[in-house]
């Protein structure tokens, strides 16, 4: 039970001072927490499993940590890359559709041309 005490201890201390590298990141502000939990459990329990000693699941949760961190930090800045660009797109075609407004007006709805009486001109 103590050796069983120890390896919860080690496990819940590596996994708790590994999120303090999924800080804000520059592209979103978000932080990326849950990368890094599920990444650093992953990787504690393929290291636990593939070396049979607490070594590799600590190895393991570490690098797993890094690598779910750097994954979702991935993820994040892609789809804020991908909503920049789609941004960009859409002000340089409304800026587009708006000088063409202002060249060729449409012609006001209401005109009403007055005729005299004995117009030629139907």
């Amino acid at each position: 039970m103590n050796r069983f005490a120890l390896i919860a201890t080690a496990a819940a201390a590596l996994t708790f001072a590994g999120t303090g590298a999924a800080l804000a990141d520059d592209c979103t502000g978000h932080n990326h927490d849950t990368g890094t939990v599920l990444g650093a459990a992953g990787g504690a329990t393929i290291g636990g499993l593939a070396s049979h000693s607490i070594v590799g699941a600590v190895a393991g949760a570490v690098v797993g940590g890094v690598a779910g961190n750097a994954i979702d930090r991935d993820q994040d800045c892609a789809k804020q890359a991908e909503r920049e660009d789609r941004d960009t797109h859409d002000a340089y075609n409304q800026g587009y559709e708006d000088r063409a407004a202002e060249e060729h007006p449409a012609p006001p709805p209401d005109v009403t041309v007055y005729r005299e009486p004995g117009d030629p001109y139907p």
